[in-house]
């Protein structure tokens, strides 16, 4: 028989069970928030192999970015010196085909209408960036003015701002490839989603340029589905 004084300190059947739980459950929350604290402290601050990185992009290919203090939209304009003809590095900005292997994370190209003198394209791009953001669809327009200037803009879909062009500029057997751009997702996204599109992504963009156009050039070849 139990005594009464330990009966009263004992709990109703079930409860200390429960409270164990809570506790467990407690716990797994507090444990869960500092994960995630640590988690967004890693993505949204620069480690320095980022900066190491960014430093080294900006050795080879100028890019400067300006966001907004909510990291929901952004500014950029960056350059890059090819070892190709101009017509070389034009015909690869005006095919779809080789803008699917040039910009990160474009998974469709299509162009839906060209003007009869060729001086305009609708194009639909599907972009799968990332899974924590949606798949983006949306149409744009570029204007083309052979062999020096592209210029895009968002015409409908997802995106709420795309607005970009392109100069190329011929330097003897080098073209200088100038670039600006003004971006906003429409909808929330993380703030370091276009951090990394405009400050990482957008130096790949300019290296796999200049990469494919310099092997074009030495090739001798043409580019397949240019405009």
């Amino acid at each position: 028989m139990i005594p009464r004084s330990a009966a009263a300190r004992a709990p109703p059947r079930g409860l200390g069970r429960l409270n164990d739980a809570a506790r467990l459950e407690s716990k797994d929350t507090v444990r869960s928030s500092i994960l995630s604290a640590l988690l967004l402290l890693t993505i949204n601050s620069p480690s320095r192999a980022d900066i190491a990185k960014e430093a080294e992009q900006h050795g080879d290919i100028e890019v400067r970015v300006v966001l907004d203090p909510a990291g929901q939209s952004g500014h950029a304009t960056a350059a890059v010196r090819i070892k190709a003809h101009r017509e070389i590095v034009w015909s690869l900005l005006g095919s779809c085909a080789e803008a699917l292997k040039l910009v990160p994370g474009l998974v469709s190209c299509q162009v839906l209408e060209t003007s009869p003198d060729r001086s305009w394209q609708l194009i639909r791009h599907v972009l799968d960036y990332s899974w924590f953001v949606p798949k983006l669809d949306y149409d744009l327009r570029a204007t083309y003015e052979y062999p020096a200037r592209i210029s895009i803009e968002r015409v409908s879909g997802d995106l709420s701002v795309l607005k970009a062009s392109w100069y190329l500029q011929s330097d003897g057997d080098y073209t200088i490839a100038h670039y600006t751009v003004d971006l906003a997702p429409g909808f929330w996204v993380p703030g370091w989603i276009v951090r990394v599109v405009l400050r990482h992504d957008l130096p790949k963009l300019l290296r796999a340029l200049r990469t494919r156009a310099e092997t074009v050039q030495q090739q001798g070849g043409t580019v397949q589905g240019a405009k």
